[in-house]
């Protein structure tokens, strides 16, 4: 028996009909890694945080925030074919309206670049090297702020490089920085327990 050890070449349609069995995908150079379902509470802070964001850019037309079924098409290193990109969806993500230049409304496949804001939202089969490797990744693409946020430990990690910067608690504001400039939102927010 002959196994075959060609990679399969995706196209952005093909990769994004690959969600309909409700699962999360991303393409890791070259491999397609099944990023499974993350669960009510990790769905909640994204929709939350993407909404608070979504409202605040929008009022001001900074650009545009996009969900977890939004994918990113980056380069890695000079290497130029698609084939060669990794395909990466943030939980949250922002896009400034200087990158969006030309367009009237968003594309309908992979934004062609790396989001300006990334957003990643601990899940409990996350792990240390892969959360690295991705903000590692999006620094890499020009990406310029990166929030991951610990719903467990209740913190926010924030990056400008692939080291983090800031370790924000509830008590403290997250942030938009010169990316979103004069967002802010109490971390607090993020972890409030329902009182209904």
């Amino acid at each position: 028996m002959t196994l075959s050890t060609e990679k399969t070449i995706w196209t952005d349609e093909a990769l994004m009909a690959l969600s309909e069995d409700g699962h999360r995908y991303e393409l890791v150079n070259g491999e397609l890694v099944d990023m499974g379902n993350s669960g009510m509470e990790h769905g909640g802070i994204g929709s939350f945080l993407g909404g608070l964001l979504a409202i605040y850019v929008r009022q001001h037309k900074l650009g545009i925030v996009c969900d977890s079924s939004t994918a990113f098409t980056l380069k890695n290193g000079n290497k130029r074919s698609h084939s060669d990109c990794t395909a990466i969806s943030p939980d949250v993500s922002f896009v400034a309206k200087e990158r969006l230049k030309g367009l009237k409304r968003p594309p309908r496949g992979f934004f062609q670049g790396s989001p300006d804001l990334a957003v990643e939202i601990l899940s409990p089969n996350n792990t240390v090297e892969e959360i690295h490797d991705k903000i590692v990744e999006y620094f890499e693409n020009d990406t310029r702020l990166v929030w991951v946020i610990h719903p467990d430990e209740k913190y926010v990690l924030v990056y400008h490089a692939p080291e983090p910067d800031r370790l924000l608690r509830p008590q403290d504001s997250l942030a938009g920085d010169a990316i979103v400039p004069g967002f802010s939102m109490a971390v607090a927010d993020l972890f409030e327990e329902w009182d209904f």
